[in-house]
């Protein structure tokens, strides 16, 4: 499935009581260009999706292959029920919907409004109307395999004995990982862990 040719993406969206958040999304596709509509899947366990459930609208901010990690762990590897991710992040600009589009790492952002919800289990697929959108560079865009050959850090060499997490790097350490197991790091189960050959 790595091989898929899909990007990586910000998707960010805001409370009706005014609450910023974003979080790292790798399905984002237009679906018509008449009228112009993108889709997006996210994970239900992200507060991400809650809002965007509840309001309707939100951003994607298009990864570019300028991106840092830093940029994959501040939206990726924590939760904004617990944190808000943009109080101390100064990359970002509101668009004209009022929500916050990244600005470092990104090539472009779309603005969309929701018109239709499809329930996958444990995703839901937001069908939605552009709204707004706008290019920011001519930087190339980042799919997920320049992501992991070029952005995601490489794996150090070790002598501890366990489970690396195949997302966020987080080790394990023990000879049997639970399979209820979830990464405290970036909250992935035990399917996306792979053992570490001492």
């Amino acid at each position: 499935m790595y091989k898929l040719g899909y990007g990586l993406y910000v998707l960010t969206a805001k409370t009706a009581e005014g609450k910023d958040n974003g979080c790292i999304i790798n399905t984002a596709i237009q679906v018509t260009t008449t009228p112009n509509r993108i889709s997006i899947c996210v994970n239900k366990a992200n507060y991400t999706h809650d809002i965007i459930h509840e309001t309707g609208e939100f951003n994607i901010s298009i990864l570019s292959e300028k991106a840092d990690f830093s940029i994959f762990t501040h939206f990726g590897f924590r939760t904004g029920r617990e944190v808000d991710k943009f109080a101390d992040f100064k990359d970002a600009v509101r668009s004209n919907n009022g929500l916050f589009v990244v600005t470092k790492g990104v090539n472009a952002f779309i603005s969309a409004k929701v018109v239709q919800e499809v329930d996958l289990g444990t995703h839901t697929m937001f069908i939605a109307d552009v709204t707004d959108g706008g290019v920011l560079n001519q930087d190339p865009s980042a799919t997920y395999s320049y992501y992991q050959e070029h952005i995601k850090p490489k794996p150090q060499k070790t002598e501890v004995k366990g489970w690396r997490c195949k997302i966020c790097g987080y080790i394990y350490e023990g000879e049997v990982l639970p399979e209820d197991f979830v990464c405290p790091v970036c909250k992935h189960g035990a399917v996306d862990f792979e053992k570490i050959e001492g």
